[in-house]
């Protein structure tokens, strides 16, 4: 009984010894996977910088800066106003004695829809 007791004795010792093996090969599984999400949340990360970083600069490129579409703007902006105001100066005196025209010479007349009944 001594040996078959001793046998017994060994085999749960062994078994113990694998279990233990196979929590620490789980541990290092799952070590080895947390850091291999991290590397690839690392990578992602850099290749997504890299790429907005790249669209930055072509954005830029085709678009100008902000600054320089701003100045753009603001110039064109000024030129029209210099050009109504031209036009103001020069049409001012025809449109001026168009309306006094208009408002001096006044002819009455009946209107069309008028009916006088007698």
């Amino acid at each position: 009984m001594t040996s078959n007791s001793a046998g017994i004795q060994q085999l749960l010792a062994a078994e113990k010894r694998a279990a233990e093996k196979v929590g620490e090969a789980r541990k290092r599984k799952a070590r080895r996977l947390k850091q291999a999400k991290e590397e690839a949340k690392a990578e992602i990360e850099a290749y997504r910088n890299e790429r907005e970083k790249l669209f930055r600069d072509q954005e830029a490129k085709i678009l100008g800066s902000k600054g320089d579409m701003e100045a753009k703007t603001e110039q064109s902006t000024n030129i029209k106003i210099e050009e109504q105001e031209r036009n103001v100066e020069t049409h001012k005196e025809k449109a001026l004695a168009r309306l006094l025209s208009l408002v001096y010479d006044i002819k009455p007349e009946v209107h069309i829809n008028l009916h006088l009944d007698n």
